[in-house]
């Protein structure tokens, strides 16, 4: 029995692993539940992510990856670990190959760090490929003509915002403004407004249900509950999606900022082509509301969502790995 080639999208929040010739096998939070006093891992995935901000104080649910890059090496590595486990890829005598993707602006010493966890996770060949690249390819684009495409990856820790002709990046760049972010200003927003402290979980929730980042695109409202303040006691308020859109209206700016600077970078034949072809979102922030229209109406050029935004870079993996011999050498370990 050979290894399979596996690809995997090492996501600030999801990771998903697509395995050659099976698809995408595994889609589970990046979250790791471990006990303090004995550093064992207890549990990972979704899991895990139940017990965010709900354990006893020996008890942490880490999540190991900020900002798109590896913050704790061990606890990334044992997450690898389980998740190829897991899927029983590994052959008799051989180990599966592994394409890992990363933000555009990372750095050596991060690239390394993604490579050594991989393998030691039981890699063979590691290759290294950037996000906004595969999210295109599993976006479904034609990235390998002479015309231009234009991604914008909004994902849990970073946006990648990148043009692309000929197989490769033409300008591109990297922000540490997405999904995680957005919830935090929610978190702030209840905080401030009503004096509630609530959950990161309720936060995204909020974002989920009834969040718009376009004025007036939707008119809904939730109930939330937390711990008030003052009193210290639980409270349950109402929110409505206007109060969303502002408190999320100077995140999303950062994010159309990025992208207008991309495009005024890009050669003037490609920025022809963005016109014809539109701008592709992939990412879970891709599922926020209204943020195609407000990007549409900023950039002054269609937009567009991807199929499955979410599983965009994992199924552009997969699509990879097919041709995976044909992939520069500089990716090669």
């Amino acid at each position: 029995m050979f290894a399979r080639d596996i690809g995997i999208d090492l996501g600030t929040a999801n990771v998903l692993i697509h395995v050659k010739g099976r698809g995408i096998v595994l889609n589970e939070p990046s979250v790791v539940a471990i006990d303090r006093n004995t550093n064992k891992v207890l549990a990972v995935g979704e899991e895990a992510r139940r017990m965010v901000g709900r354990t006893p104080g020996n008890i942490v649910a880490i999540r190991p990856l900020k900002d798109g890059v590896i913050a704790d090496f061990d606890v990334t590595e044992a997450m690898l670990k389980h998740f190829i486990n897991k899927l029983n890829v590994k052959g008799f005598l051989s180990k599966p190959r592994i394409l890992i993707c990363c933000p555009t602006n990372v750095t050596g010493v991060e690239q390394k760090a993604i490579r050594e966890a991989a393998e030691k996770s039981g890699g063979k060949k590691v290759y290294l490929e950037e996000e906004p690249k595969v999210a295109a390819i599993g976006a479904g684009m034609d990235i390998f003509q002479p015309s231009g495409n234009m991604v914008v990856d909004i994902g849990g820790g970073t946006t990648d915002v990148a043009v692309l002709s000929m197989g490769d990046i033409v300008t591109s760049s990297s922000i540490k403004m997405a999904g995680d972010k957005f919830d935090n200003e929610i978190l702030q927003y209840i905080k401030k407004e009503y004096k509630l402290l609530i959950g990161e979980r309720t936060a995204e929730n909020i974002k989920v249900t009834i969040g718009t980042v376009f004025p007036g695109g939707k008119n809904e409202e939730m109930e939330i509950r937390g711990r008030d303040m003052v009193s210290g006691l639980p409270r349950t308020i109402t929110v409505r999606s206007e109060e969303i859109q502002g408190a999320l209206a100077e995140s999303v700016d950062v994010i159309i900022q990025a992208a207008k600077s991309v495009l005024e970078r890009t050669p003037p034949e490609l920025s022809a082509d963005i016109i014809d072809r539109g701008v592709i979102l992939t990412g879970g922030g891709a599922l926020l509301h209204g943020i195609d229209q407000l990007l549409a109406e900023e950039l002054k050029v269609p937009v567009l969502i991807a199929e499955n935004p979410m599983d965009c870079v994992a199924v552009g993996t997969g699509i990879m790995l097919d041709n995976i011999d044909k992939l520069p050498k500089k990716k090669l370990v």
